[in-house]
């Protein structure tokens, strides 16, 4: 039975003492295996390089920004091609269609000089509207050529070889030496184009 007002023994007070001092321990070893954990599972993760790969990732970024600025070049010189020939390929297709234009004014030009020595030809005693019928159609045909851009050379004063074919000379009074005395076949243009030269009688 133990006594009252007994004195603590020693060993008691300093196991408790122990006690104490492992429980902090490990509540202070518990405290940083958390913020351990918590740091660890953080979003943001933070490296760190050496020079040695350093200079290794920014060669390749420079490697791929070359590449990028080479692929771009390609993609703008394919580009410029392309324009290049859908303007070419346009001016082909602009050049066909006035060149077939004029041919078809080219075979037509005959049929207008039927109808000039036809109506040139009428007489007195012709029959007056058979004469209009034909001077009708002469008109139509003109017109509509006329439309598509036909015009008919001049043929006055001297004699030009860019638009004028001289078949005969001869002396004519009142003419200058190269004059057009005579218009013995119309000549027609289509813009700067000549389709055919105009024939003419030259003064000596």
């Amino acid at each position: 039975m133990t006594k009252k007002n007994e004195p603590i023994k020693p060993a008691a007070t300093e196991e408790k003492a122990a006690d104490s001092e492992q429980a902090e321990r490990k509540e202070t070893l518990t405290g940083e295996s958390v913020a351990s954990k918590k740091e660890a599972g953080s979003d943001e993760a933070v490296y760190t390089l050496t020079a040695e790969e350093f200079a290794a990732a920014k060669a390749h970024i420079e490697s791929l920004q070359k590449e990028k600025d080479e692929s771009v070049q390609l993609l703008q010189h394919i580009q410029a091609d392309f324009d290049n020939f859908r303007k070419r390929n346009a001016n082909v297709r602009l050049d066909s269609y006035e060149e077939g234009k004029r041919d078809t004014m080219k075979e037509l030009l005959p049929a207008l000089d039927s109808f000039d020595r036809a109506v040139s030809s009428a007489g007195e005693n012709c029959d007056k509207p058979l004469l209009e019928g034909v001077q009708l159609v002469q008109r139509q045909l003109l017109d509509a050529l006329k439309k598509l851009g036909l015009e008919e050379v001049e043929a006055s004063g001297q004699f030009d070889p860019n638009l004028h074919e001289a078949v005969l000379r001869e002396k004519a009074d009142g003419k200058a030496s190269g004059d057009i005395v005579e218009v013995l076949q119309k000549g027609y243009r289509v813009g700067e184009k000549v389709l055919r030269h105009t024939m003419v009688k030259v003064a000596e």
